[in-house]
């Protein structure tokens, strides 16, 4: 299920079933566009409420579980592919076969007429961000417990990886949902809560959370408020530098 969340009205379902949606994000439309995790797609709900299959098949063969998404300026969309429902008997539709070779992250073209994998050397790719200017696309990997740094390339893919940051702690909590602020900062679920890392890798600190983080969304009019999900609330913490908009 999908929920939506309004200032004065409180939740409600927006979309039910979803088949297990996972990450979410919005296009330059104001389009809702999902990371479909027991469909084994990335779809988009348009205006009249019907669904459009942006991604399901990769060179012939189905792709893994998509777990996060990103729209970057151009209208291009990139996805993490973990394999994370396949591990799950009865999430990804009965079929538990994995049939690529690898996880990593796609990208999907403006017009949606390819689908290429841009990064394909991660372990159990989750969230992912761009850097304000869109010059850098961060990925963190669950299994791994760090952060990659990934320079774009003119064409949309995506060059050699380094070491952004690693994560540390010994409290609940995974490398997961990922966002960055308009100065560059990441922020990161994590142990314990919420990491903020600065543009230099280096951990500037951590917003303490009561529960296990799933995954985070800029919002509100300055874009100023982090609502972050976990297993069982939906959190709003108030912070000094804003988000990085999305659509």
């Amino acid at each position: 299920t999908i929920h939506r969340w309004k200032p004065g009205v409180g939740a409600e379902v927006f979309i039910r079933p979803s088949n297990k949606a996972n990450g979410l994000t919005f296009d330059k439309e104001g389009r809702l566009c999902v990371a479909g995790w027991a469909s084994r797609s990335v779809w988009r709900v348009e205006p009249d409420g019907s669904v459009t299959t942006l991604a399901s098949h990769y060179q012939g063969n189905r792709i893994n579980s998509p777990n996060d998404i990103v729209v970057r300026s151009d209208g291009s969309i990139y996805f993490t592919d973990s394999p994370g429902a396949l591990y799950n008997v009865g999430m990804a539709a009965e079929d538990l076969q994995q049939y690529l070779d690898f996880q990593g992250v796609f990208r999907i073209s403006p017009d949606g007429a390819r689908l290429d994998a841009v990064i394909a050397d991660t372990v159990y790719p989750n969230g992912l961000a761009f850097t304000p200017d869109e010059s850098v696309l961060y990925v963190n990997d669950t299994r791994l417990g760090e952060i990659r740094a990934y320079d774009m390339r003119a064409d949309g893919s995506c060059g050699p990886k380094r070491l952004f940051h690693k994560l540390a702690g010994s409290e609940p909590g995974i490398a997961d949902g990922m966002k960055v602020d308009r100065e560059g900062n990441v922020y990161c679920t994590g142990p314990g809560g919420i990491h903020v890392i600065g543009s230099d890798g280096g951990l500037l600190g951590r917003i303490r959370i009561p529960d296990h983080c799933t995954n985070m969304a800029w919002g509100d009019a300055d874009w100023r408020s982090l609502y972050i999900t976990t297993y069982g609330s939906v959190f709003r913490t108030r912070v000094n530098v804003p988000g990085v908009p999305v659509g």
